[in-house]
């Protein structure tokens, strides 16, 4: 990184001479957005007198978002297009909602410098998140990327230039396989003014031949045999005069692999030999049973039996053993229930005695009455005659 530096450093303060500008502001959104601000929000929500001098600090405001301390890891003068476009993106919709809030004058005032406090905090935060993670990003070779200096709002190509040797690579291979020797490394897709891969067979006196040109960062050799091993070399090409990337690959070819093959199938007499229909998957073949497999199987067959046997002994002695409980229970219901039928028995029948014994009674006092009465007309029929 501190080849990088003196170039960066020295564009920075080119970029004092000319007239000063902020990151922010180098998006035509934002310019748009403040001119909005000064002819449609500021004449009903400000004093007239007011408006020149606000427009002007809001102006500087913005433009000090560029005001960061220079730093290898934080700030460098520079950013990306995708950090700007966060950057912006959080300033306008900002701007937006306090424009919707109809908020006005002094406070308006208040609120709005508060929210551009805040927003140039946030662009120092995205500028060193860049300047980490997506500023020259190569570990090896030259990388071309397109920066936006704060300064002067300009696009320019930097060039972040490392070693261009990008180590080698062991690649093995069988014989009768296709050989893939890949060039691309992660950063190529976003690096500028790169051109074509090119694949050498290096030979041994360090001369070598070309095997391919062209956009596809991968070599493939189909089949390859013993005498392709060896050393292969593949550079990829820029704009300028140097390569960006050199990897050099390191081929050995290794035995075929061997394929086992099943037996065909002898004829039969008749001469025919009998179809197999292939149904997509292939059965291992089945192996004869040894005696000790036999003989841990049938013991494993008898336990499992004889812990069945023990489950459903258990099961009906509980079984059996409760229903024993409930005969006992119902017996011990049942001479209760006879002794009060019983005793319900001989209080009916006492009861019918009682009222045939007061009939009786009843009976024998009429008979006594009728008695009574036939003496007494007797008598006085006997006193009559007596008087006669």
């Amino acid at each position: 990184m501190g080849s990088r530096l003196p170039l960066l450093l020295g564009a920075a303060l080119a970029g004092c001479l000319l007239p000063a500008r902020g990151c922010v502001i180098c998006d035509p959104k934002v310019e748009k957005a403040l001119q909005s601000l000064e002819t449609e929000y500021l004449p009903d929500h400000l004093e007239v007198k007011h408006h020149k001098d606000f427009m002007n600090r809001v102006k500087q405001a913005v433009k000090d978002f560029k005001e960061l301390p220079i730093h290898e890891d934080s700030y460098m003068g520079v950013v990306d297009e995708p950090t700007l476009e966060k950057a912006s993106w959080s300033l306008l919709k900002e701007l937006k909602r306090i424009m919707e809030s109809r908020v006005k004058g002094e406070l308006f005032v208040k609120e709005l410098f508060w929210m551009l406090h805040l927003e140039k905090e946030n662009f120092a935060r995205y500028a060193a998140q860049f300047q980490k993670e997506a500023f020259c990003p190569n570990n090896c070779g030259t990388m071309l990327q397109t920066l936006i200096w704060c300064n002067t709002c300009q696009k320019q190509v930097h060039a972040c230039r490392k070693s261009i040797d990008c180590g080698e690579r062991e690649i093995q291979v069988h014989a009768m396989e296709d050989l893939i020797l890949d060039c691309e490394l992660n950063w190529h897709q976003a690096s500028q003014g790169l051109t074509d891969y090119s694949f050498y067979r290096v030979w041994q006196n360090n001369t070598k031949t070309l095997v391919s040109r062209g956009k596809e960062s991968t070599l493939s050799k189909p089949m390859v045999d013993p005498k392709d091993a060896g050393t292969y070399l593949c550079e990829l090409g820029t704009v300028q005069s140097s390569p960006a990337t050199i990897i050099h690959f390191h081929v050995k070819v290794l035995p075929k692999r061997i394929h086992e093959e099943t037996p065909s199938t002898a004829a039969p007499p008749g001469g025919k030999v009998p179809l197999e229909v292939s149904t997509g998957t292939q059965n291992p073949p089945l192996e004869s049973p040894q005696p000790g497999n036999v003989l841990s199987g049938r013991l494993v067959g008898l336990l499992t039996w004889g812990l069945v046997v023990v489950i459903i002994g258990t099961a009906t002695a509980l079984f059996f053993s409760r229903s024993e409980k409930v005969i006992h229970f119902l017996k011990s219901l049942l001479p209760r229930a006879g002794k009060e039928a019983e005793e319900q028995s001989h209080a009916s029948e006492k009861s019918t005695e009682n009222s045939f014994a007061q009939e009786n009674v009843l009976e024998s006092e009429g008979n006594v009455t009728e008695t009574e009465r036939e003496a007494t007309e007797s008598e006085k029929s006997g006193m009559e005659s007596v008087d006669e």
